[in-house]
């Protein structure tokens, strides 16, 4: 019964990974075995710069790989790391602790089922259409450097499946922003912010919710999201909208 439970995880895990992967791209993937090779010159966020194993399983030479994996990251100016979900497999964990390596920035994979009921109260708000405009608001919102904007252009450019860009504003101000990627059934959420000097006033479960309206009315039916695990204000919010955890991944680098 437990190895029937592990499978259908895996297979909760699998789902949602790939999900991830068409909903936020990396500019250059590669593949050594079932290991995503994941690189994106533009951006600097951990997940489109790791490796990212798919198969608890694939376990051979993993010495010989890691030392591949590095001279392509070396190439591209960009550390070593490994985003270790469920399907790392605890063989590889354990050559990684055997080898020192840091464990850091644990995160949770979120579910919840989308539903009328949960978003029938939520003003019905149209996404926006101007890619530029919401990149500026995300930057403002998120506090980031005006250098990542090609960066995050190329990324909404790349993404296959329907997005939705939505700008919650304070007068002329922007006050959160949220990304809802609509992928079959599934509703995926990311770049969800509030600037600091707003929080607590409800722009973040806004955002959210007209988000998850929009995709609710072309057919979504699983809401999804990933947030680092010590973000408690964020898993609150979420938690209060019916978001469950699925499972964690964390990351791992070189001593």
């Amino acid at each position: 019964m437990s190895e029937l439970l592990d499978t259908s995880r895996l297979g909760i895990v699998r789902r949602f990974e790939a999900a991830g992967f068409r909903a936020w791209p990396a500019a250059y993937v590669h593949y050594d075995g079932t290991w995503v090779i994941r690189l994106t010159a533009g951006h600097t966020a951990k997940r489109l710069n790791s490796v990212n194993p798919l198969d608890p399983g694939d376990s051979r030479d993993l010495e010989e790989r890691i030392a591949r994996a590095s001279r392509r990251f070396e190439a591209y100016g960009r550390p070593l790391v490994f985003r270790m979900s469920p399907l790392a497999g605890q063989v590889l964990e354990s050559h990684l602790d055997k080898h020192g390596w840091e464990n850091f920035s644990e995160s949770m994979v979120m579910m919840a089922p989308l539903t009328d009921e949960l978003v029938q109260d939520t003003i019905h708000q149209i996404p926006l259409k101007d890619v530029g405009r919401f990149i500026s608001a995300a930057i403002e919102v998120h506090d980031m450097e005006p250098t990542i904007r090609p960066g995050l252009f190329e990324i909404i450019g790349a993404i296959k499946p329907e997005a939705g860009l939505f700008v919650m504003e304070s007068g002329d101000t922007p006050v959160a922003t949220a990304i809802c990627v609509h992928d079959g059934d599934l509703a995926g959420l990311f770049e969800v912010a509030t600037e600091k000097s707003e929080r607590g006033k409800g722009h973040g479960r806004r955002a959210v919710l007209s988000a998850l309206k929009w995709a609710r009315s072309r057919g979504a039916k699983v809401a999804w999201l990933q947030v680092e695990a010590d973000n408690i204000p964020a898993v609150r919010l979420y938690s209060s909208l019916g978001f469950v955890e699925a499972y964690r991944y964390h990351y791992r680098r070189p001593a």
